[in-house]
């Protein structure tokens, strides 16, 4: 039986439907839904008549959490918590919560816990002032720290995770010179999540990789190798970004998304079915992470999935007001049913012949470097 949860968002409608995913992949179930135009009043985030209707609400609706669709001081959520008597969650640990329940492999369980420390850490003074002042539901119970010992603890588990990840780290860059060696090249799917990427991989591959409209659903990278027009490639899927998504959480997943920087291709999924002002977020999400990341522009293409849920039209049109004119590269394409994709195949196969690199295939080499980064 899942969670019940009060959603507390913006009064947008793609920012509602996002936090309606966000919601569904962590497993809540939602009984009612406050839009507000603001969330970053100083006290509560919200205004304080708003805070007393919540009140009410509490009482009739008894939820197991108050979702808060935007980041929250460590005082606001201490002063929502106390004055609602019920478990605040903002938009940082739902999204952390997701990554919990999304990760399979050991490495992204390090990632995911590298982000939990990343958070708990930028709160940790501030949570053991409010601690001492009064007990708050949900609170972790760690009134009882002192703030060194609570800094040191966080410090010394985050050291212990990142010494593991560095090690992960040093086996991706192993198998990137293994790759660079053999002579194969490669291809890394990125986007927005729950635009397809998972879908794209499975058709160009012919793997069968879990699907879901859930966002998420990829946290580690899984690499195959295909044949290509006669040219043997690896392919990796990537984990997926969102809008607002902090700086710690990307750096966390830095050893997984460092691929997009080594990579020959990186192919961006976009949902070329959705309104232009969702799609014109998501894209900018997409290039905001990409050159946070540091990957060059010259190796992206666009890939407008879903292409046969809208006309053609519609896509010229949501091309041109997205900005992919000029030299950006781009195509329509629709993963589930296989439209344009031998086409965009085309395209791959002509850009990575005007890349050529050495090619020392051996056996042993090719059948070592054929491998799944998922544990």
């Amino acid at each position: 039986m899942r969670d019940s949860a009060i959603l507390i968002t913006y009064d947008k409608e793609d920012v509602v439907k996002e936090a309606f995913a966000l919601c569904d992949a962590a497993g809540y179930e939602l009984k009612k839904t406050i839009r507000q135009k603001f969330l970053n009043r100083s006290k509560f985030g919200l205004g304080e008549g708003k805070v007393e209707e919540l009140k009410e609400l509490v009482k009739s609706l008894k939820p197991d959490v108050i979702i808060y669709d935007e980041i929250l001081r460590p005082s606001q959520n201490y002063n929502l918590a106390s004055t609602l008597k019920t478990k605040i969650l903002d938009r940082e640990m739902l999204i952390l919560e997701i990554f919990e329940r999304r990760a399979r492999s050991s490495e992204s369980m390090l990632q995911v816990k590298m982000a939990q420390l990343r958070y708990e850490m930028s709160r940790a003074k501030e949570r053991v002032r409010l601690a001492k002042m009064g007990e708050q539901p949900g609170f972790m119970g760690i009134g009882k720290f002192e703030v060194d010992v609570y800094h040191n603890d966080i410090r010394n588990r985050m050291n212990s995770t990142k010494a593991k990840l560095v090690k992960s780290s040093r086996q991706r860059e192993l198998h990137r010179q293994a790759r660079k060696r053999i002579g194969f090249k490669t291809i890394s799917l990125a986007g927005y999540t729950s635009a397809g990427k998972t879908t794209l991989f499975n058709t160009l591959t012919g793997e069968q990789r879990e699907e879901s409209p859930n966002l998420f659903t990829t946290l580690s990278t899984t690499t195959r190798k295909i044949v290509l027009r006669g040219m043997e490639i690896l392919v990796s899927d990537t984990v997926g970004f969102i809008s607002r998504l902090p700086a710690y959480m990307i750096e966390a997943f830095k050893s997984t998304l460092e691929e997009l920087v080594y990579t020959d291709i990186v192919l961006v999924v976009i949902d070329a079915s959705d309104p232009v002002p969702e799609l014109k977020k998501k894209f900018r999400s997409c290039v905001s992470t990409l050159d946070e990341i540091g990957v060059n522009h010259d190796k992206i293409v666009f890939v407008l999935n879903k292409s046969d849920l809208v006309t053609e039209e519609d896509i010229s049109e949501k091309a041109v007001q997205i900005g992919l004119t000029g030299n950006r590269k781009w195509l329509a394409v629709s993963a589930a049913t296989g439209k344009n994709v031998p086409s965009l195949e085309d395209l791959i196969h002509q850009i990575l012949e005007n890349n050529p690199v050495p090619s020392e295939k051996a056996g042993s080499e090719i059948r070592e470097i054929e491998v799944n980064h998922e544990d």
